[in-house]
């Protein structure tokens, strides 16, 4: 009797795993071909939008993105749908790069896109997040191979785009001290960053932490130099 009731309990633990088993492939299989379906969406949703010679989203089929789903093209969550993609060309978007951006955001159509838009605003803007996408904004406007600065005009309508909203005064100060300033023509990736730790960590407007025999970027030196000449 005992022989049986243990060949039993084997026959039922096999059974038992068997169909656990049978459960968990229909689960893997049901996902995965989920996730398969998504990603044809997200690729259709790219070929809608993608130029048929160069297989790539360009600066047009981004202007017909933005209308779509009514975003003004120069509205900086676009810059930050960029970042999401971590597109590498200026205007442009890859397949590849829309599958990871569009992946991440969970969104598969153009409506879920729309939506995803205000969540990305609040992920860019986590100091933890920021300080990359800050970085990144940068690199994403070196639109020459081998470029290292940007032009001073382009530089004043970034700040303004980036860091505007954090820093609204320090900025439009400092894009009124480019505008006239004569010494810089351009603005390098150190200046970039240095403005950006600049306005974390110096009072303003009054300067009384900042101290010009540190590491500063001596444009940011001439700064503080106008903007104390100025204020008295």
């Amino acid at each position: 009797m005992r022989r049986s009731a243990s060949k039993k309990t084997g026959q039922s633990n096999s059974t038992t795993a068997s169909i656990t088993s049978s459960a968990t492939d229909l689960f893997r299989s049901s996902s995965g071909k989920a996730s398969s379906k998504e990603m044809e969406r997200i690729d259709n949703l790219f070929y809608s939008y993608a130029n048929r010679s160069s297989v790539m989203i360009d600066p047009e089929g981004i202007e017909t993105l933005c209308s779509d789903m009514e975003v003004d093209h120069t509205d900086v969550r676009i810059l930050m749908l960029a970042w999401k993609m971590r597109a590498e060309k200026q205007g442009y978007f890859t397949l590849e790069e829309w599958r990871q951006g569009l992946k991440s955001l969970r969104a598969d159509t153009l409506n879920k896109l729309k939506k995803a838009l205000p969540d990305l605003e609040k992920e860019v803007k986590r100091p933890s997040n920021f300080v990359d996408f800050y970085n990144y904004a940068f690199r994403y406007c070196l639109t020459e191979e081998k470029q290292k600065s940007i032009d001073i005009e382009s530089i004043c309508q970034l700040l303004d785009l980036v860091l505007g909203s954090h820093f609204q005064a320090q900025v439009d100060y400092f894009i009124e001290y480019l505008k006239i300033q004569s010494d810089y023509k351009v603005i390098n990736m150190d200046q970039w960053m240095g403005f950006y730790r600049f306005c974390n960590e110096i009072s303003f407007p009054d300067f009384s932490n900042y101290d010009p025999e540190l590491a500063w970027p001596l444009i940011l030196d001439n700064f503080v130099e106008w903007m104390r000449a100025k204020r008295t």
